[in-house]
């Protein structure tokens, strides 16, 4: 199961990763119209190696502010306060809907379009800097109470020996182990193949995580895994015997295990689901004071996707103190 000797970057650009500062100036001025600015931040964006996807999305929010406040309006003469008056449109006077989640965005897309504007020198101040990203905010995610988790790996740990009308089944303590110490998306989980798992060290394995699409190369990294996981590993090959991925089954499968797991430990429904093991596997990450970006990096995401994942997590830490000072 050895890997071989390739190196993972886990400090890698994701996606909707910040916009470099040191580029090159654009061919702007402040005169310049926002559909001008526009163009070459896409072709800024592309340069940098970002997703279509986010390409898109980003663009689509700056035109977006463009129906507000004309698509033709000097850069220079945008503000603080058309911007702020901008939001309030987007939640209280457009007429359509505005999730949480897309009124982040949003903002996210003034932030990075105005900084970028400034730090390569066309706009002598940062409109969007004193914007504050607050009237909107996600519900936060439903992760598991520790004693929770305890409740459930004693069922899965029970369920890797033979019972009554039972044969052993290492699979459900396997996936469960995984997803609180590394984490990983479900998506990612499907893609393993066991020689992603490096046990050449068996007292450091260490688990990579993989892409086959060239273009999400940069989402690959290096995650460290429990030696006393490896047991359970080698339970769950030999009943197993995988031939390709890791896990033999469908994601629906997966997602059958771990509500089997949930209703045998006698838990809340859907409280162990791949979202709420990964919320709870940086949560706990957290909690220890792991530096910031050794939690983004492990989690895969960009700095900018980073901005909402760590206002959540220090929001559920202050509930977990509140809750216990009760």
């Amino acid at each position: 199961m050895t890997t071989g000797q390739r190196e993972l970057f886990p400090a890698t650009v994701e996606e909707s990763a910040p916009i470099a500062t040191g580029a090159r100036r654009p061919p702007l001025t402040p005169e310049a119209s926002l559909q001008a600015a526009l163009g070459a931040f896409e072709r800024h964006m592309q340069d940098e190696g970002l997703a279509l996807n986010t390409v898109k999305a980003f663009a689509s929010d700056i035109r977006l502010l463009g129906r507000y406040i004309g698509i033709g309006t000097p850069i220079g003469h945008i503000g603080t306060k058309n911007l702020t008056d901008y939001l309030h449109w987007l939640l209280y006077e457009r007429g359509v809907p505005c999730s949480p989640k897309s009124y982040a965005r949003r903002v996210t897309t003034l932030k990075v379009f105005f900084s970028w504007l400034h730090e390569t020198g066309v706009l002598p101040q940062d409109p969007a800097a004193a914007v504050i990203q607050q009237s909107v905010s996600s519900p936060l995610p439903d992760v598991p109470h520790e004693f929770d988790v305890e409740r459930a790996l004693a069922v899965t740990n029970d369920w890797r020996v033979i019972g009554p009308n039972r044969k052993p089944d290492a699979r459900p303590h396997l996936l469960l182990g995984l997803l609180l110490q590394t984490g990983i998306k479900k998506g990612e989980a499907m893609a393993l193949v066991p020689n992603h798992i490096d046990d050449s060290d068996p007292a450091n394995p260490v688990l990579y995580v993989r892409y086959a699409n060239p273009r999400l190369r940069y989402k690959e990294r290096k995650l460290p895994l429990e030696p006393a996981w490896l047991e359970v590993l080698n339970e769950y090959l030999q009943q197993y015997q995988p031939t390709d991925t890791l896990f033999t089954c469908t994601a629906r499968n997966l997602e059958y295990v771990l509500h089997d797991i949930a209703e045998a430990a006698k838990l809340q429904e859907g409280v162990l689901s791949f979202e709420n093991l990964r919320w709870l596997s940086a949560l706990r990450d957290w909690r220890r004071n792991v530096e910031h970006d050794d939690i983004r990096q492990k989690l895969g995401l960009s700095k900018i996707a980073w901005r909402e994942t760590k206002a959540k997590l220090r929001r559920l830490q202050e509930a977990e103190d509140a809750l216990a000072a009760q």
